[in-house]
């Protein structure tokens, strides 16, 4: 294994012990935040491994909200209803999903009626 590989290797473990963050993982390795995103935007193996590493640090973050659930955090329960119980009707807003036919829509005409009445 050449330097730079062993270099991508060893900043693939220490982004996944940070979690992702690549300033702290770069730091760690001695490597450039630079270098990093040109291995990152120029080898599709390095690329790959790192973008499996948001997964890793997703579900920690996810962990770490159901803790918080777990423990009475109303703040977390709140959260948690409004971005996974939207389906339920737990939402401060509504969306409105503009589709034919499974494909969004190019244009989208609004017509002002005037009535009359103030």
């Amino acid at each position: 294994m050449n330097k730079t590989e062993h270099s991508k290797k060893a900043l693939v473990e220490a982004l996944e012990k940070s979690l992702g963050v690549v300033t702290t993982a770069c730091k760690k390795v001695g490597v450039g935040r630079t270098t990093y995103y040109d291995w990152y935007n120029n080898d599709l193996e390095f690329k790959k491994q790192v973008d499996e590493l948001q997964n890793v640090a997703l579900d920690f973050a996810e962990s770490q909200l159901h803790k918080q659930i777990s423990e009475n955090n109303t703040a977390a329960t709140i959260f948690y209803l409004k971005t996974k119980g939207k389906l339920r009707g737990y939402t401060d807003k509504s969306e409105l999903d503009i589709t034919s036919g499974g494909k969004a829509l190019t244009e989208l005409k609004i017509e002002v009626i005037d009535t009359g009445q103030n």
